[in-house]
């Protein structure tokens, strides 16, 4: 594929399972693409009725090597982490989640909530980093016009924004609501590829037509992406972006290492309760355990997100 052409990626549907089932649609990792940016994984849930399928109840479970971004359109998680913290994902609001070496959260949709709808999303860390102290930001940022778009810019640079939240590699994400009949021109950066996920309407994306749970890619040398909304009703999509990572990275269950060694150490502290990942307060819960390992990649029936990868996966 061309940088100027557009990839148009399909979801899958993936079950996660455990006491309070869900099924989100995953367009990132595929073979075909694995890494936007740094970006390693894109998941899609909702609108669920919460009533019909009981909501979010994820135990408490490990990261490492990678950095959790949860955005949401419509409901409440609140968040505990083994760093303290206490938060609460509301639409239009970041929680973004540093594992470094090692961290473990539990996300549970709160009792008022009634249609959980959002994104859950990873950004793979760079060698330099991977081992980083664990942290937690959240961030509301303020809606911006331009041409005829609401863009909510959470991560890195857009339309005259600047996110304040860290991110170790150079990164974007925002959220954009376009108008009816809208045609919006973005300046970005042309060292970055891209990627938009649409969530409601149909979007064109340099011509290129994008159906509700697709995800577009485009690679570098852009210096804008011009974004269409045909219909008479507001369409809604998140655009991620970032340098071409550059590294290999191994992912399996939620870890991202450098070697198959990388992820067997990461599952074994899991397993044996070491401080690396630190103990979450406030969970009435059993934490979850790691599925067994396998060389051929696996699915697990819990956890929040399910086994993705094992095996070196390059850029592309």
């Amino acid at each position: 594929m061309g940088d100027t052409e557009v990839e148009v990626l399909s979801a899958r549907d993936v079950p996660l399972g455990g006491p309070r089932a869900m099924t989100v649609r995953r367009t990132l990792p595929q073979r075909s693409r694995t890494l936007i940016g740094a970006w390693c994984f894109v998941d899609h849930y909702g609108p669920d009725r919460v009533a019909e399928s009981g909501g979010m109840d994820v135990a408490p479970h490990p990261h490492t090597g990678l950095q959790t971004v949860s955005w949401l359109f419509g409901g409440e998680i609140e968040h505990r982490d083994s760093l303290g913290s206490h938060a609460f994902v509301r639409p239009g609001e970041l929680n973004l989640m540093t594992g470094g070496h090692g961290i473990s959260h539990t996300e549970v949709s709160t009792p008022g909530t009634t249609v959980l709808h959002g994104v859950q999303l990873w950004v793979a860390l760079p060698d330099a980093h991977r081992h980083a102290p664990r942290d937690f930001q959240h961030h509301a940022p303020a809606p911006v016009r331009h041409d005829g778009a609401e863009i909510r810019v959470f991560l890195g640079s857009l339309a005259g924004e600047t996110s304040p939240v860290r991110t170790f590699t150079p990164l974007l994400g925002a959220e954009l609501l376009l108008d009816p009949g809208a045609t919006v021109v973005l300046p970005v950066d042309p060292a970055h590829e891209h990627g938009l996920l649409v969530d409601e309407g149909d979007v064109r994306l340099a011509g290129t037509r994008l159906r509700p749970a697709e995800l577009g890619y485009v690679g570098t040398g852009r210096d804008t992406l011009t974004l269409a909304n045909d219909s008479d009703h507001r369409a809604r999509a998140v655009l991620i972006g970032g340098t071409p990572f550059g590294e290999e990275i191994v992912m399996w269950w939620n870890f991202i290492g450098r070697s198959h060694q990388d992820i067997a150490e990461a599952r074994e502290d899991w397993e044996r309760a070491s401080d690396r990942f630190g103990h979450v307060e406030g969970y009435p819960g059993d934490r979850l355990p790691a599925p067994p390992c396998s060389a051929r990649g696996s699915r697990s029936s819990s956890g929040w997100p399910s086994p993705c990868w094992w095996g070196p996966r390059r850029a592309r």
